[in-house]
């Protein structure tokens, strides 16, 4: 019986095994077709590649390129979380003997159906091995990347399912900062978030621990308590959301308010002592992120998120996932850790 092996595959398909090899390792300058056509065989075979037990590679071990896609929105380039994970990347990287190639790219403008755009003649001329991606980009832009190369995201899921995940357990995170304010004898809480052009999918998972932690406390949930979540209601401007956050404390005493991250916290208790609340006198706040308070801020009560051991593992999930392309999609939650802050206190009023 003849060995199971690429050679093996290579006389299958009539093509030199090192297409196969390459097929096999996703690397850019084979096509798409001749991918499949070679995962399709291998795994007819019952090919395997040994999973190895660590991404480390040795000392004598060749030196290739990842990517990193980067996106950074135009909306928004305040309080960002990626130059702790670009930074934990590059350390990791020079353990791995990988070279690093960094592309900025506003998630709006990439074009699935443009192939000749900024981030593909990167890829192509800095010959990527594999990329991560940072913040959301489109589906159909996700769906192009990873039919070239292995590709971990960071902090965002994706319907693909060759791309491996590295997130944040953000729901028992978000229960855990709601319990701390109903310990404060909060019972009416609202959730706030901005919008997004692209993505998102983290805020629902933080609007879910929200949720999880209401009904477990038996606490009341209203629709119009929640801000910038549900596809159908209006979309608010940060400006209107502040201006709704204070309507909804004197109105309908909502004495506390879960923000799905530090980068809308932080304005919203800017905009709030503008209107005369003061935070956590009038207002209770939380946050996500862990980030450093603007000057002239209380630090807020948040969840610090590991960025740089995030960004770390990310690579190293990618150098394995070029090394055995066909092993199992691996979805990595990573645990946040509480930052106390001083912007949670008992209500004013209990309602």
């Amino acid at each position: 019986m003849a060995a199971i092996n690429q050679e093996l595959i290579a006389q299958r398909l009539n093509i030199s095994r090192t297409t196969v090899s390459r097929s096999l390792a996703n690397h850019p300058a084979i096509s798409a077709e001749t991918r499949a056509r070679v995962l399709a065989v291998a795994e007819q075979l019952g090919y395997r590649l040994s999973p190895g037990r660590a991404a480390r590679r040795g000392k004598n071990s060749r030196t290739f390129t990842v990517g990193v896609l980067i996106g950074v929105p135009r909306e928004n380039v305040t309080m960002v979380t990626y130059p702790y994970i670009l930074k934990g990347i590059r350390d990791r990287a020079e353990i791995e003997r990988v070279s690093v190639d960094v592309c900025y790219q506003p998630p709006g403008d990439f074009e699935a159906e443009q192939d000749r755009q900024t981030v593909m003649r990167q890829m192509r001329a800095n010959d990527w091995r594999g990329a991560i991606l940072i913040h959301p980009f489109p589906e159909p832009a996700v769906d192009l990347i990873a039919r070239r190369v292995s590709t971990v995201s960071v902090l965002e899921s994706y319907q693909q399912n060759s791309i491996d995940i590295i997130d944040t357990d953000d729901a028992p995170a978000i229960v855990d900062l709601v319990l701390r304010l109903s310990a404060a004898g909060h019972r009416r809480i609202g959730f706030a978030s901005w919008t997004y052009p692209v993505g998102g999918h983290w805020v629902a998972r933080r609007f879910s621990g929200y949720v999880e932690a209401l009904f477990y406390q038996g606490l009341e949930f209203r629709s119009d308590w929640v801000l910038n979540v549900h596809r159908q209601a209006a979309r608010l401007s940060p400006a209107e959301v502040s201006a709704t956050v204070a309507d909804l404390v004197a109105r309908d005493g909502v004495t506390a308010w879960v923000c799905a991250a530090d980068h809308v916290a932080y304005p919203l208790m800017q905009d709030l002592r503008a209107r005369g609340l003061r935070v956590p006198e009038d207002c209770s706040i939380t946050g996500f992120d862990g980030l450093e308070p603007p000057s002239g801020l209380s630090r807020l009560a948040s969840m610090r998120v590991p960025h740089e051991h995030i960004g770390s593992s990310a690579l190293t999930r990618l150098v394995n996932r070029i090394q055995h392309p066909t092993s199992p999609r691996r979805k990595i939650l990573v645990e946040a850790q509480l930052v106390e802050g001083e912007t949670i206190s008992v209500p004013a009023v209990t309602v």
